[in-house]
């Protein structure tokens, strides 16, 4: 790992066992069936830093969050935080004095909440948790510290959930998350359940903290109008696999793979510059039984023979790296 490096992923994949009941494969004459979620998966993000994974629904994003941030173990691959691998058994006593600087923000704020606790004892839970301060005065005097950090009222505090809407309840979510003072966040589609105009008062609330507090993230969404105002790298993935790694200014300026420019053609056009778009055909494939070759192929429109049979490796290009036969051929 580099020494400005926080988060480290490399090779990570998760199967899924999702089979049938062991009678109705014998009764049926069918066999066991695997579902590859992520494959191979590396990247790493620096210190102060966000990357955002893109992508559609199914492409992995969110089984790469929930590895990178200890909530499900890997398949195969390793997650490095500050050099400290996640996974190895040999080190859980030091991966378990890491739990305080990893935090996860959810989709969805109000499912994420207790509706049965007070607004202050939801954000004081983890500073009781992880022992931060001394008696319960300073305790409280730290939620409502926290409170007036994400713009609300530390008179909130006193206040159930349901009492709040969906933008002020990500921002409780959001006053939890910073409760442990963490170095490292993961953002699982942060804004999606809010209205557009919520959405923009949120992302600029998470990049002044940002600022602030010196924090790195890792940015989930399906929405590349969204992270383009997040991110310092995007990494596009695709059926299990990140098929461009670049900078956020340069992925837009010029995408190399065609799914990714597939994506940003896929974008409003508020300029009105009369851009032609090139609108992807058909559905992502059963991850169960993905395609041969590059698994975007059959909806690719620069397909050709050695596509639909053989892998393409994630290569570099200049400071970004892409997955795709065509670029190798000089043909995108």
């Amino acid at each position: 790992m580099s020494g400005s490096a926080l988060v480290e992923a490399r090779g990570l994949s998760r199967v899924f066992d999702v089979s049938r009941p062991w009678v109705n494969r014998v009764i049926e004459g069918t066999d066991k069936a695997y579902l590859k979620a992520v494959a191979d998966v590396s990247f790493t993000i620096e210190r102060g830093q966000t990357l955002a994974l893109v992508g559609e629904s199914g492409s992995g994003k969110s089984t790469v969050a929930k590895m990178v941030v200890g909530l499900l173990p890997p398949t195969a691959g390793s997650v490095s935080f500050d050099g400290i691998d996640m996974w190895a058994p040999a080190r859980e006593a030091e991966r378990q004095k890491l739990r305080r600087r990893l935090q996860m923000i959810f989709q969805d704020p109000f499912a994420s909440l207790n509706p049965r606790w007070r607004v202050d004892r939801i954000i004081a839970d983890p500073i009781r948790a992880f022992n931060l301060t001394s008696d319960k005065a300073e305790t409280e005097a730290r939620a409502g510290e926290l409170l007036r950090l994400v713009g609300l009222d530390p008179a909130d505090g006193v206040k159930y959930p349901h009492e709040f809407s969906g933008g002020q309840r990500q921002r409780i979510c959001i006053a939890r998350a910073l409760s442990s003072n963490p170095d490292f966040i993961v953002c699982d589609e942060p804004t999606s359940a809010l209205d557009v105009s919520v959405q923009a008062q949120i992302l600029n609330l998470m990049r002044d903290l940002q600022d602030k507090l010196g924090l790195t993230y890792l940015f989930i969404s399906h929405n590349l109008a969204v992270v383009r105002h997040m991110a310092t790298r995007i990494g596009v993935m695709y059926l299990g696999r990140i098929v461009e790694n670049a900078p956020a200014n340069e992925l837009f300026e010029a995408p190399r793979h065609p799914y990714t420019r597939a994506l940003i053609d896929a974008l409003p056009d508020l300029s009105m510059s009369g851009r032609k778009r090139r609108v992807i055909e058909g559905e992502i494939p059963n991850p169960i039984e993905p395609p041969a070759g590059c698994a975007f192929h059959p909806r690719c429109p620069l397909a050709f023979e050695r596509c639909r049979s053989e892998l393409p490796p994630l290569l570099p290009h200049g400071d970004r790296q892409v997955a795709c036969h065509a670029v190798e051929a000089g043909q995108a």
